[in-house]
């Protein structure tokens, strides 16, 4: 029987487009189908060459199965995309792009889709609150003359032992929550792997407490509400485990960023905390190490 492009199919290829990455199990969530079933129409689309394999797949596990296999958007996709709905992109060579991704990318990029498919599973039969993706935060941008690279990276400068140093950050994902009254809150989140020190002695060397200067430098200079339109935000900060997080708090506390909100900027929470609460319910914790809800 030949192979015929249903409406679910399409919805799957815009996933991967927004996403990325995907895994088999993301996607059966986020197109509320059973996961038998997203796995077969999957197959098809392999096979049909609209969404990719990327050959650095995670490993396999001898006592616990296969992981789920991981998917992204492939060449014949993202020319759907360019004929159905005008989608622009800077070129079309996804397969070749997908090649060339290396497997911790990959792991890295699917804790960040592990979190925002969390978020938006939270959303689910909620009124009081709607999620605001990072596109339609790209539209409000004040200027949408929006140059090339990461939209939302920011280039601040950095003071340190008396020098101003230029950093450029990009947070892991941006998101907002839109209220009834019109109202919005904007979020940076970072999904810190540990594999970076937390402190360096020199500030031109990669560190977490680089990330945080970086961020508490754009706030306090307004870079947020020039570049984005923003009145605030707030960077939410997963990490490895508990000793982690207490070694980033404690690097907080030592930094003193004039007109800036200092440690209440940052929220933070352990990957294992967080697993017993979507990110909406849970209770995140400031770098006062006070309780505080996203909405």
């Amino acid at each position: 029987m030949p192979f015929r492009l249903t409406e679910d199919d399409t919805t799957i290829v815009r996933m991967l487009a927004r996403h990325r990455f995907l895994r088999s199990t993301h996607i059966a969530v986020l197109i509320g189908r059973s996961i038998d079933r997203t796995n077969d129409r999957l197959r098809k689309l392999f096979h049909a060459g609209y969404v990719d394999r990327p050959r650095a797949q995670l490993d396999y596990y001898p006592s616990a199965g296969s992981a789920p296999m991981v998917y992204a958007l492939a060449d014949r996709g993202a020319r759907l995309l360019i004929e159905r709905d005008g989608t622009g992109f800077a070129n079309v060579e996804w397969s070749r792009k997908n090649r060339q991704a290396g497997r911790p990318f990959i792991e890295h990029q699917l804790e960040i889709i592990d979190f925002y498919v969390s978020l938006q599973v939270a959303m689910n039969g909620r009124e009081d609150v709607r999620l605001i993706h990072p596109d339609e935060l790209i539209a409000e941008f004040p200027d949408q003359r929006i140059p090339d690279g990461n939209p939302f990276k920011l280039n601040v400068q950095v003071s340190s032992k008396g020098s101003l140093h230029d950093v450029g950050i990009v947070p892991d994902l941006v998101f907002g929550l839109r209220f009834p009254d019109g109202s919005k809150r904007c979020f940076m989140v970072e999904i810190d792997r540990g594999t970076m020190p937390v402190t360096r002695s020199d500030i031109r060397q990669t560190s977490f407490e680089r990330k945080m200067r970086a961020y508490l430098s754009a706030q306090a200079s307004k870079a947020h509400e020039r570049q984005f339109g923003w009145k605030a935000f707030r960077v939410l900060t997963v990490t490895t485990d508990d000793h982690r997080l207490s070694s980033m708090r404690q690097a907080l506390r030592n930094i003193h960023v004039p007109r800036s909100s200092g440690a209440s900027l940052f929220l933070f929470a352990s990957r294992e905390d967080l697993s017993s609460a979507d990110p909406i319910s849970f209770l995140w914790r400031d770098g006062t190490d006070c309780a505080v809800a996203l909405t």
